[in-house]
This record gives C-alpha cells, sequence and structure tokens, in this order.
C-alpha cells in the first residue's frame, strides 16, 4: 500500500564505539581494566581502581604479578612500576606516602648511573616475555627510565632518586642518534613532565626531526607496508603518530602535520575489531600475556581518541 515504505522500520544503527568497546571489556579484561574503563568512561569512581592496583603492590614498594603482561611473576619490575604510575596520573593519585616508598624501591633497583632497566634480575622461574632478556647485570634504559620520570615530574615529585635518574634522561635524549621507536616513545614521556620545557622543546624538535628521516612512524596508513620495522619487533609491529603524541598537548604533536594526524586517528578509530576491541601490534609469546594487553590497548586508543575530540558515543 502506498507509504509503507514510509512506516517501514529502519535498520538499527550500529553500536558506538564506547558501548561496543565496553562489551568487550566486561567480557575480557582484568579487574583493573574494568575499574579503569568505568572511571573514564562512565562516570565511575576513582576508589576501585586504585583498590585493584594495590593488589599488584609488593612488600618492597614495587610493582608485580603481571601488571605488564609481558613480564609474570610476583615480583617488581621497572615496567610494571612505569604502567602503575601511569594508572595513578589518571586518577591525579600520584602522591603521598605509596609513591615516597616506591621511589625507595627505584633507588634499590637502579643501575650504578641511576636508571631503571627494562627488567631486574629474578629467578629463572618467572616467564617473560622474550624480548626482555634477564641478565645479572642489565643496562638502564631510556623506555623504562623516561616514563617513570616524567610522570613524577609532572606531579611534582621530588626526590634524590629523581635526581640522577633525570641527568640519565636527558643525556640519552640529547645524544639519541639510532633510536628504536619505543626508545623514543619513552623519550617523549619523560619531554612532556620535565621541568626545564625550553630544553625539553629544543630536544623534542631535534627527536621530531630524527622520527621523520628515520621513518620510525607511519606517516601514511595506506602505505605502512612501506615503512621499515625495527630489528626485532614483529609483522606489523610499526608506531603511528598518535603512538607518539597520545594528547594534543605533548610536544610529539608538533612533529606531524594536521593531515598527518587526522590519517593516523582515521586509522586509529578503524582499528577497532568487530569484538569491540582494539588489536595488539606486538608479537604473541603467550595467550594470557596478548589476552590482558587487549583491554589495555583498547582504554589507550579510547582516551587517545577522546583527547583529540573524536566522537565515541
Amino acid at each position: 500500500m502506498p507509504g509503507d515504505e514510509a512506516s517501514a522500520p529502519s535498520p538499527a544503527a550500529a553500536p558506538a564505539p564506547l558501548a561496543r568497546a565496553e562489551q568487550f571489556i566486561w567480557l575480557t579484561a582484568r579487574v583493573l581494566e574494568q575499574h579503569r574503563f568505568a572511571y573514564h568512561f562512565l562516570g565511575g569512581g576513582a576508589d576501585p581502581v586504585d583498590t585493584a592496583l594495590g593488589s599488584y603492590l609488593g612488600p618492597d614498594g614495587g610493582y608485580g604479578h603481571a601488571l605488564d603482561p609481558d613480564l609474570r611473576g610476583p615480583l617488581s619490575q621497572p615496567l610494571h612500576t612505569a604502567h602503575a604510575l601511569l594508572v595513578l596520573d589518571g586518577l591525579g593519585r600520584c602522591a603521598g606516602r605509596r609513591i615516597e616508598r616506591l621511589c625507595r624501591h627505584l633507588t634499590r633497583v637502579s643501575t650504578p648511573e641511576g636508571a631503571l632497566p627494562l627488567a631486574v634480575a629474578v629467578p629463572r622461574g618467572h616467564p617473560a616475555a622474550p624480548w626482555h632478556p634477564r641478565t645479572d647485570d642489565p643496562p638502564g634504559e631510556l623506555v623504562t627510565t623516561g616514563p617513570v620520570v616524567g610522570v613524577l615530574h609532572r606531579n611534582r615529585i621530588w626526590d634524590a632518586w629523581l635526581f640522577r635518574a633525570t641527568e640519565f634522561c636527558w643525556e640519552r635524549v640529547e645524544t639519541l642518534r639510532h633510536p628504536h621507536p619505543y626508545e623514543v616513545q619513552g623519550a617523549v614521556a619523560f619531554l612532556d613532565g620535565v621541568p626545564d620545557r625550553p630544553r625539553a622543546a629544543a630536544a623534542a624538535d631535534r627527536l621530531g626531526r630524527l622520527v621523520r628521516e628515520r621513518r620510525l612512524a607511519v606517516l601514511d596508513p595506506a602505505r605502512r607496508e612501506e615503512y621499515p620495522l625495527a630489528p626485532g619487533y614483529g609483522p606489523g609491529e610499526l608506531l603511528f603518530p598518535y603512538d607518539y603524541a597520545r594528547r594534543p598537548e605533548s610536544l610529539a604533536r608538533g612533529w606531524f602535520t594536521d593531515e598527518e594526524m587526522r590519517r593516523a586517528l582515521d586509522f586509529l578509530a578503524a582499528e577497532q575489531q568487530p569484538d569491540g576491541g582494539w588489536p595488539v601490534r606486538r608479537r604473541a609469546w603467550a595467550p594470557g600475556s596478548t589476552l590482558e594487553r587487549r583491554p589495555i590497548a583498547t582504554i589507550e586508543a579510547l582516551l587517545t581518541l577522546r583527547a583529540y575530540g573524536r566522537a565515541l558515543a
């Protein structure tokens, strides 16, 4: 009959990215990531996140129990500390006696130059990703030291450990010649938090030119197969502009044009999988590690998209 077409129900709209991600989080995430998602996107409180994070805290003041999914076992590790500080920074709770104890722990596990290694020497029975080799005398690394120092400075933490660790970061950042992408991420995390802003801006400018010269960021996702993989990285383990500039106020944002960032954010939004989560581009080495990291990647993707004004709901 005439008019039937107008009264027919329209196809149901696809669920919004946030709704799809929420289902993925409830289905797959650890308690910590469930509470982080609720806090950042559903109006949840900070206390449940803090309580969940506390279950990873060790008696030495550091964090363990595979808080970073690539290092298993109960013992404290610098990468776990970096992740814990990221969570606390997002809550606005990076302060107090907990941080004082954490700094004392960092002093104990630092290298002679005051830096943090990728992994401290621990009993061989605790599994770890193959790209985190265990040695009895591990060197300090910008990948771990930079994010920790940057967050502590951003939260106006002052501790004797920070002085030497900050000098280590400055020396590494200002002398980088052949960095790999994750090392650049560590440098950006440091530069975004360190108090000396003119020096940080100058170092970031030099580092950004290096990133472009060495093609360490995929500037055109449609041609990403043309970009080189860093030695030891897995298939497709490439970094994009948003991996360096997680928020528009980052110093790394100035490395990329508006069009380059738009293409990268379009790609990030389109990376949401049918199950609602975002993929992990690094090599899979253990089923549990990959399952635990995907919710972390999903929260990071959503926070980045929101920071750049992309619609999620």
